[in-house]
C-alpha cells in the first residue's frame, strides 16, 4: 500500500520505506498528535518522535523494536503526555532542547541544541532549533540518498507556521526561523511531518510564504 501519512486516532498507523529508514506515523490523544517512529534498516534501533499521548497504542506500535531514544519536539503537554510511561518500558534516552527541557516533566538526558545532531542506529538526524511557538522547539532532518525528511514539531504545518497566540513578535521570530532554517536550506521535494494532521512537502507550502507573512499567522 502506498504511504499517504493520513492517519486518524484510534486508526491505524502508516508505514513507509526509506533509504536507511523505515518510518512509522501514528495519531494519538484527544488533540491529534503525531508520532513518529523512526527503525534503522541496518541495526534495527529505533528513536521515537513525541510520546505524545496512548502510552498502550505507542508501546503496541514499538513491540518489541528497541528504542534508543525518544525526542520531545517542544514543551507543550500534548506532545509528553505519554513519555514517563514509555520511557519506563523501552529504557530509553529522553532528548529536549534546553529551553524547553525544564517545561517537560520527564528528565531530559540529552539536551540538543541547533546545528547538533541526534543519533540512532545508523542514523544521523540534524537539529534545528525553532522559536516562537516555544522557546525551545525543534525540527529534525533525515537526509538519505533521496529527498530530504522533515520533523517539524508544532512549528510547521500544511497552510502555516504554529500558533503563537496573536503574538507578533512571536510570529516574526517564527515565521523568519522556518522561512530561513527550514525553506532556506531544504529543496522543495523535502517531506514534512507536522505535529498534527497531514504531511505535506515544501514545495507544496513555498509558494505562500508571503501570504503566511502578510496576514501575521
Amino acid at each position: 500500500m502506498t504511504y499517504t501519512g493520513d492517519v486518524e486516532v484510534g486508526g491505524p498507523a502508516d508505514t513507509r520505506e526509506l533509504d536507511g529508514v523505515t518510518l512509522t506515523k501514528i495519531a494519538v490523544g484527544d488533540f491529534n498528535n503525531n508520532s513518529y517512529l523512526l527503525r534503522c534498516q541496518a541495526t534495527g534501533q529505533a528513536l521515537l518522535i513525541d510520546a505524545a499521548a496512548e502510552p498502550d497504542r505507542l508501546l503496541q506500535m514499538i513491540g518489541d523494536t528497541p528504542v534508543a531514544k525518544i525526542v520531545t519536539t517542544h514543551q507543550h503537554g500534548d506532545h509528553w503526555q505519554a513519555l514517563a510511561e514509555v520511557k519506563k518500558a523501552t529504557g530509553a534516552v529522553t532528548v529536549a532542547h534546553p529551553k524547553d527541557a525544564p517545561g517537560i516533566p520527564v528528565a531530559t538526558d540529552e539536551l540538543v541544541e541547533d546545528g547538533g545532531t541526534v543519533e540512532f542506529g545508523n542514523v544521523s538526524l540534524e537539529v534545528t532549533h525553532l522559536v516562537g511557538h516555544t522557546p525551545g522547539s525543534i525540527a529534525l532532518t533525515y537526509r538519505s540518498g533521496g529527498d530530504p525528511h522533515v520533523f517539524t514539531g508544532d512549528c510547521l504545518f500544511p497552510g502555516g507556521v504554529g500558533n503563537t497566540q496573536k503574538d507578533a513578535a512571536r510570529f516574526q521570530t517564527l515565521f523568519e526561523g522556518v522561512r530561513d532554517k527550514v525553506f532556506g536550506r531544504l529543496p522543495d521535494s523535502t517531506w514534512v511531518y507536522p505535529g498534527h494532521g497531514s504531511d505535506t512537502t515544501l514545495g507544496a507550502e513555498r509558494p505562500h510564504l508571503n501570504e503566511w507573512r502578510e496576514r501575521g499567522w
